[in-house]
């Protein structure tokens, strides 16, 4: 069993993640309560004569014979907010070829790799190398049968600035996790039943983020059907399973693991017998709440504005998590660090358990990662201060 003291306890929590997109945004400001972004109306094809539209691909072609709602439902093969990054990054190498009167759908691989180098040279990590190769690869031809990222030259050339330049994690938290959860133990987080939807909402799903060690993306795909959410007698745990049809980002990792299921905190002395920090009391809370306004059965919805009771984007959600930080660092009357991001629950969740001497294996099979090198590598903080606080809360 996973757990997180006092706050959030993996029992035998997992769902196979979907990569989140966290923004860095004013914590202050308005949670993200926006619909979620529509799909764009671009196409997503390989070239040929009709430009596609602008949310899309940029100015990639697709051939001109193409029905509309074949092209629609190719658009989607990617989310939009890939595409929105794609379409970025092809701008910039588009600027970069116009400066060097080279026509970037027909470049050669040494000029891509020339490309590469200056942005390495710069300071650009590997990882967004690799996502500008991808970009470039989804604008153009494939060169000699074979997509840009699958050739020779451009493998090495990434494999080499992995080795240049090795990922260097931080090494101890970039907040601290006991300040935030003495801070959401009370005002203006509680009580739940009566707090603003906003409290509630922030509240739910930083303990679940935390409690579950998933990425944004996965808690994206909860819902709140009969047959996706279920409490146990007397709300003692609570399971949950992704959406019908949600691809994980790990395709290898069995249907088994992509199922969450916490359990209740042991309730506190002292508090009335309540446990503020327990994630299925917040859920149970924040579903019978949710339910006076919802129109979606996705788990998370919009608390507020025109979008209330919308399902919520990955990207407001993220932002939850952090407003919620931000917010819990605010009623302490201290300065939020810089850079939180939503994604940071994960590390520090998963370390938390290894410290209390968690396997590595439980731990990967809960956050969903395909090997402990991923969690060694990236998510492993030092925190045995940090447990030794929280042991004593």
């Amino acid at each position: 069993m996973l757990c997180a003291p006092r706050c959030a306890a993996l029992e035998e929590s997992s769902v196979v993640p979907r990569a989140d997109a966290t923004d860095e945004h004013d914590p202050v400001a308005d949670s993200g309560e926006e619909r979620s972004p529509l799909p764009g109306q671009g196409r997503d094809l390989a070239p040929a004569p009709r430009l596609m539209g602008p949310e899309c691909m940029g100015h990639q072609r697709v051939p001109a014979d193409l029905p509309e709602a074949v092209l629609s439902t190719i658009t989607q093969a990617r989310a939009p907010s890939t595409r929105r990054l794609y379409a970025s990054k092809w701008s910039v190498f588009s600027g970069w070829c116009s400066a060097r009167n080279l026509d970037p759908q027909r470049c050669s691989v040494t000029e891509v790799l020339s490309f590469l180098q200056e942005l390495l040279e710069e300071g650009r990590s590997p990882s967004t190398l690799k996502v500008y190769v991808a970009a470039i690869a989804a604008f153009t031809k494939p060169l000699h049968g074979r997509s840009l990222g699958r050739d020779d030259f451009i493998v090495r050339f990434l494999r080499g600035a992995r080795r240049l330049n090795p990922p260097r994690p931080p090494l101890v938290p970039a907040w601290d996790l006991s300040l935030v959860l003495d801070a959401i133990n009370g005002e203006p987080f509680e009580p739940l039943q009566s707090v603003d939807l906003r409290y509630l909402s922030l509240k739910t799903a930083f303990l679940m983020a935390l409690a579950s060690v998933k990425r944004v993306g996965d808690l994206h795909a909860l819902s709140v059907s009969a047959s996706c959410l279920d409490f146990g007698p007397n709300d003692s745990k609570v399971i949950l399973k992704p959406r019908h049809g949600y691809v994980p980002k790990v395709l290898s990792t069995p249907f088994r693991s992509q199922i969450i299921s916490l359990s209740a905190l042991p309730r506190s002395e002292g508090e009335d017998d309540v446990n503020f920090l327990c994630p299925v009391r917040a859920l149970r809370i924040y579903v019978e709440r949710s339910d006076a306004f919802r129109q979606s059965e996705q788990l998370f919805v919009s608390f507020g504005g025109r979008a209330k009771g919308l399902a919520t984007s990955k990207q407001s959600l993220s932002r939850w998590i952090v407003d919620a930080i931000a917010m819990a660092y605010r009623s302490k009357n201290l300065h939020c660090p810089l850079g939180v991001r939503a994604h940071s629950t994960r590390g520090m969740a998963s370390s938390w358990a290894w410290s209390r001497g968690v396997s590595l294996n439980d731990i990967c099979m809960s956050a969903g990662w395909a090997s402990p090198s991923t969690f060694i590598r990236y998510y492993n903080l030092e925190v045995p201060a940090l447990q030794a606080k929280l042991l004593s809360v």
